[in-house]
């Protein structure tokens, strides 16, 4: 189960734990009383992963919000915005194969 910092707390992780589901959720230091995810998670090379899958899921929402507009709609209904959303995530996939194309041959 993967979230963002808003997610690390000690109630969370415990739930998550007894559903027998591991929380992968990024590590907020900075909250009073400490992470909720402790050294047990974090030094396991699937936790580094997750993160870093995370952070690219979280870089095409940012693109979307930013430059396609998609923060404040300006259309409503179900239909008009989900044909708003689609076509704005069809660009960023063009805009992600051009940079793709784009980088050396030996580069990931």
């Amino acid at each position: 189960m993967g979230a963002d910092k808003a997610y690390d707390t000690k109630d969370f992780v415990a739930e998550c734990r007894t559903l027998k589901v591991t929380p992968q959720v990024a590590q907020n230091v900075k909250c009073s009383g400490g992470s909720a995810i402790d050294e047990r998670m974090t030094r396991h090379d699937g936790y580094a992963v997750s993160q870093q899958k995370r952070k690219r899921i979280e870089e095409s929402f940012g693109w979307l919000k930013t430059i396609a507009l998609i923060r404040e709609v300006r259309h409503r209904w179900i239909h008009k915005v989900g044909w708003v959303f689609t076509f704005a995530a069809a660009a960023f996939n063009l805009v992600r194969m051009r940079n793709l194309l784009a980088s050396p041959v030996g580069a990931v």
